[in-house]
């Protein structure tokens, strides 16, 4: 989620809550049950959400892996520069 969000960044996320397009979210995808990812909402795309990264060039998303389910949106970074994330 660079240039959002760095290796390391500890941020606040609100589980259960729902996303809207533009919103950093948490997201899993069936087919890596173990992954928790960090991914920014595009659209809703039938029972999941259809998320990318910030940086394209360098990141596995739902060009990929196709729509994930939300799990929580990340509200603010707590560490190392606090303050609210935007969407976009």
């Amino acid at each position: 989620m660079s240039p959002t969000l760095s290796d390391g960044d500890v941020v606040l996320a609100r589980f259960g809550a729902a996303p809207a397009p533009g919103d950093v979210v948490l997201v899993r995808w069936s087919e890596r049950p173990g992954q928790l990812s960090v991914k920014r909402a595009a659209h809703p795309d039938g029972d999941g959400w259809w998320v990318l990264g910030d940086n394209p060039d360098g990141s596995t998303d739902s060009r990929m892996l196709g729509p994930a389910h939300v799990v929580g949106v990340v509200r603010a970074r707590l560490y190392p520069r606090p303050g609210r994330l935007r969407a976009r």
